[in-house]
Parts: structure tokens; sequence; C-alpha cells
């Protein structure tokens, strides 16, 4: 798979190798299928995942071990919309917003999971090039996979803080072909966003725990 880390083309001056911009051509089409709530997003989602991690293996190691989670969630996910995406009417998940406990578990486990793994990346510096944004990415990018995985409208806020971070990362790394493939998702994310709050508010809402019945 040494091909895969070769250069493909020049645009604008950047290099773009072609892991860079297999993986995240996958991951886009990824993001267009979860604003469609389509069950395809999960098996696109691991192939991009597994691209990825053909090329970094025995190259970038704490790169492969990323994507290695990034699979294992993408397996949740589909396991959980398989589960219940006879929830609406088109045979698809509905969308929801995450209760206020839910959202509070999501922010600290964001927050003491990218404190961890920029601690992991910190002492073991061939594991990433940049720790704490990288790992801010890494964690931000599990998140929002968990939130979509269980049909959270939050999902596409979380992909917007990453993206924050994301695109500058990208290009001041040398990786230009995915800072320009995060600023289309930040677009997609905008309208996925603006689809998925729409469903949230014409589909049944869940119940507010510890209310009665």
């Amino acid at each position: 798979m040494n091909w895969m880390n070769s250069e493909a083309f020049t645009l604008f001056g950047q290099h773009i190798i072609w892991s860079d911009m297999t993986g995240n051509i996958l991951g886009l089409i990824t993001l267009a299928l979860g604003w469609r709530r389509s069950l395809w997003t999960w098996p696109v989602q691991f192939l991009s995942g597994l691209v990825l991690f053909a090329a970094f293996y025995g190259h970038l190691t704490g790169s492969a071990g990323k994507q290695v989670v990034v699979m294992a969630v993408a397996l949740y996910g589909w396991w959980q919309w398989q589960r219940t995406k006879d929830r609406a009417g088109d045979g698809h998940i509905t969308p929801r917003f995450a209760t206020w406990r839910e959202r509070a578990a999501m922010l600290a486990a964001a927050a003491a999971g990218t404190v961890a793994v920029a601690l992991l990346f910190t002492a073991y510096p061939k594991l990433s090039w940049d720790p704490w944004p990288d790992a801010y990415i890494f964690v931000g990018t599990v998140v929002a996979m968990y939130a979509q995985a269980k049909g959270m409208v939050e999902f596409w806020i979380a992909w917007l803080l990453v993206d924050a971070v994301g695109v500058p990362l990208n290009f001041a790394n040398g990786y230009a072909f995915s800072g320009f493939v995060y600023v289309i998702y930040g677009a997609l994310v905008l309208w996925g966003m603006r689809d998925w709050w729409l469903r949230s508010r014409r589909g049944p809402q869940p119940a507010l725990e510890g209310a009665p019945a």
C-alpha cells in the first residue's frame, strides 16, 4: 500500500497524496449519506477507516490506531441504526435532540478524552504531529459519530467544532486535500443540521428522563 502514500497531484501548490484524497472523499460521501439518514453511511465510514488504516499501518502507527477506533464506532453506528431505522415512516431513523444529561455526558467525555489522548500523544511523540489539536479532532470525531449513531441532532454541532480546528491544522501540516474537504464538510454540516433539526420537530420527541409516562 506504499503507493497510497505517494503524490497524486498538486493543487494550488499543495501536494495531494492518494491516501489523504481517497480517505477524505469517502468521508465526504459518509457525511452526505448521514444527511440522508441512509444506513449506507456506516459501511462507507468503515471503508474510509480501512483505507486510511492500510495507508498508515507500518508507517504512522498512531494514525493507524485511530482508524481502528473509527472503524469500531462505525460498526456500532451500523448496528444502532439497523435496530432503529424503522422509527420513521420513510424507513430511516428519526432524528432527535439529546437530553441535557446526554449533552453533559458527551461534553464531559470529550473533555476528559481529549486530555487523556493528548497526554498519550505527548508521551509518545511518534503517535501524533501535534498532540493537543490532534487529540481534540480525534476525540471530537468519535463523539460526533456516537451522537450520530444515536440519531442526535447535536452530532452536526460536534462536526462543526471539529472542523473549526481541523481546517487550519490540516493545511498547516501539509494535508491540503483534508483541509479542502473539511471546508466542504462545513457546508454539508450546516445543510444537514438544518434538515435533521426540522425532521426532529416533525418526528416524535423522546420523553424527558425522569418525566412521568
